[in-house]
């Protein structure tokens, strides 16, 4: 066994071929400043060998060595037994153990499978740059989950409007998906009209071909949130919150129906009844009514 000399001191290893030993030769004298004869001895290289210089490849393995390299930049996860069977099938004389030396010599290797990634929606425009204007500006879409008696998951659908703080419908079903999600917004669309802007995260209800279709249709722009950072939608997470401590916590729901109806109810109370800290301490749906018949700001009432 040859010792190779690394930063942590000697270990035992060898260096594969004679043309990378001889590298290693010409590398040990240079940087070194010692003896052919002991960099050989170093490296486990005969002196002859290091003396003889090496044949020029052939035509036939330039173009093997060539046709790897385009097969390993190409499909990265084959590895140099794949590589063989393409190559013999393309009508190249080589056998497997050819293919494993000039695989490993033009250092070749199959990298580690990357990490998935998940699909994120295209935004019109930078959601840290959004800021809710005017009624009917930016709506926030959120999920939000609870489970019945028996066990059985729900599902909610939470929007508001940023600026008023309003609950925008939505609706508590077991499951939720986006022809569901396009179906409540269409119907929201009818009472209220259409926003400039969706903020939402990057769940694949939200970033589907349903949704985008909807979006253009009724000249809707979307602003995603960046993927693992729910304080960029702070406004539905803020409600959410405040219906997970003031009602879905304190409910115990035997059927869909049950809460969806509960919930209703508890809605109409947090637009018209609850009192708002950053709306002065109006309702929603007050302000909102503020915000509609006046062209004064209702924020100057309590700001100023």
């Amino acid at each position: 066994m040859h010792w190779t000399t690394t930063c942590c001191g000697r270990s035992p290893g060898k260096i594969p071929s004679p043309s990378r030993r001889r590298d290693a030769v010409v590398h040990l004298t240079v940087r070194f400043k010692v003896s052919g004869r002991r960099a050989c001895r170093v490296v486990g290289q005969h002196r002859s060998t290091q003396r003889l210089a090496a044949p020029p490849p052939a035509d036939d393995e330039l173009a093997v060595r060539a046709r790897l390299r385009e097969i390993s930049s190409s499909f990265p996860r084959f590895g140099y037994r794949m590589a063989c069977d393409i190559i013999s099938g393309e009508g190249h004389r080589v056998n497997r153990k050819r293919v494993q030396r000039l695989w490993r010599d033009e250092d070749l290797r199959v990298p580690p499978a990357p990490a998935k990634r998940r699909r994120v929606g295209v935004s019109a425009f930078p959601c840290t740059r959004l800021k809710a204007e005017h009624v009917n500006h930016v709506w926030a879409l959120d999920f939000l989950f609870d489970s019945t008696s028996d066990g059985p998951p729900l599902k909610v659908l939470s929007r508001c409007d940023e600026f008023t703080r309003e609950s925008i419908s939505g609706t508590v079903e077991r499951s939720i998906t986006a022809d569901d999600v396009v179906a409540m917004l269409e119907t929201a669309l009818l009472v209220r009209g259409a926003p400039g802007f969706i903020r939402c995260d990057n769940g694949l209800e939200f970033i589907a071909a349903a949704i985008r279709d909807c979006c253009r249709i009724n000249r809707i722009e979307t602003t995603y949130i960046e993927p693992g950072t729910p304080r960029q939608n702070p406004w539905v997470e803020s409600f959410n919150s405040r219906a997970r401590d003031e009602f879905f916590a304190r409910e115990i729901f035997d059927s869909a129906r049950q809460a969806r109806f509960l919930r209703k109810e508890w809605r109409h109370v947090y637009n018209h009844q609850r009192p708002h800290s950053s709306l002065g301490y109006l309702a929603p749906a007050a302000f909102a009514l503020c915000c509609r018949t006046s062209s004064r700001n209702p924020h100057r009432r309590w700001t100023s």
